[in-house]
């Protein structure tokens, strides 16, 4: 099946993105400095382990819908459209980097919706949704911070 196909690639794609994201902010939470540590530091923390959880929910979707997830370093680099960061310390940066990640995984699933729909893959598509009704809040948060 075709739409079958592209869903995976898509969810696979999603899947490297994720990954990328999550490392990012494992980065963040270990590096931040300056007055906004202890703020950020948590806010960090509780969005690498919201990824950790969502980078599982998506492989076994890819599994549900007979793929296979991306399991390798390698793969994700050679697959995602978030680019890996190292070095930052600064919140702002390190903020605007979460906001842009999360922008670039908002578009991902919102095309990863349309195509589970109109494949009638319900189970993907609802998914996404809920995906990404969660993250356009968290996204106006972190938005609303760099104000």
């Amino acid at each position: 099946m075709k739409e079958n196909k592209v869903i995976i690639e898509k969810l696979n794609s999603l899947l490297a993105d994720y990954q990328i994201y999550y490392q990012n902010l494992r980065g963040f939470h270990w590096n931040i400095q300056g007055k906004e540590f202890f703020e950020l530091h948590v806010k960090f923390e509780e969005l690498y382990t919201d990824a950790s959880v969502k980078v599982d929910e998506i492989a076994e979707r890819i599994l549900t819908v007979g793929g296979t997830p991306l399991h390798s370093f390698e793969d994700y680099l050679a697959t995602a459209h978030i680019k890996p960061v190292k070095n930052v310390h600064e919140g702002e940066i390190s903020v605007k980097t979460v906001v842009s990640n999360l922008e670039q995984i908002i578009t991902q699933e919102k095309e990863l919706k349309e195509i589970a729909g109109d494949a009638h893959d319900s189970g993907t598509e609802d998914q996404m949704s809920a995906l990404i009704e969660e993250q356009e809040k968290t996204l106006w948060m972190y938005k609303a911070w760099l104000k």
